[in-house]
């Protein structure tokens, strides 16, 4: 199983690059996994910002040359794994700007004339996990499960990935967040993973 992670913070001190930590450690011990790449948007200073205009048009986003190294990740992946915070109720903007010019018409999915595009990532499966301040529970009550429904339907489905798994942790700028119980379950989870 190649897998690819991507890491989305600012900062290496924070509890999501703790769960990135376990998560490299957990695929490291997996007799499935065959390769593992870290893609860490902030480090690398991936640019999120969409430009279009007469040098670089939309319907061409899909071969923009600056992004040959990440299409070529995204195609080798069979396992996709995205390590990042929940802010404001969704993703960090940085990540959805890597999804705005990553999955792009043509590399990500093709316009069919149905209600909906052929997806061209099928076979992939993703792994969403998320951190928050609010409890476990906000992003269900109070938001309408809008973060899972913008990765799971408007993103991952549209592209043709049916298998996404998410782990939400919510309270955890609480002491008694049970962070380390919550490290350990990611550990765990990528140890024994398959595809």
């Amino acid at each position: 199983m190649k897998t690819l992670i991507i890491y989305t913070h600012p900062n290496h001190n924070s509890l999501s690059y703790s769960f990135l930590q376990k998560t490299i450690q957990g695929l490291q011990e997996n007799h499935q996994v065959e390769e593992i790449q870290v893609l860490d948007l902030y480090a690398e200073s991936f640019d999120p910002l969409l430009v279009f205009n007469e040098n670089k048009r939309r319907r061409d986003m899909h071969a923009d040359p600056e992004l040959d190294r990440h299409r070529q990740q995204l195609l080798w992946a069979e396992k996709i794994v995205l390590v990042y915070p929940i802010w404001w109720g969704r993703p960090p903007a940085m990540l959805l700007g890597y999804i705005d010019r990553m999955f792009a018409s043509n590399f990500a999915y093709r316009d069919n004339g149905k209600l909906l595009p052929e997806g061209l990532l099928k076979g992939k499966s993703v792994v969403c996990i998320s951190t928050m301040k609010g409890p476990s529970l906000y992003p269900l009550f109070w938001l309408n499960n809008a973060h899972k429904v913008l990765m799971r339907k408007a993103l991952f489905s549209y592209v043709g990935i049916q298998k996404v798994k998410f782990f939400e942790f919510g309270g955890m700028e609480k002491k008694q967040g049970k962070q380390e119980q919550k490290l350990e379950r990611i550990y765990r989870y990528f140890k024994t993973v398959a595809q």
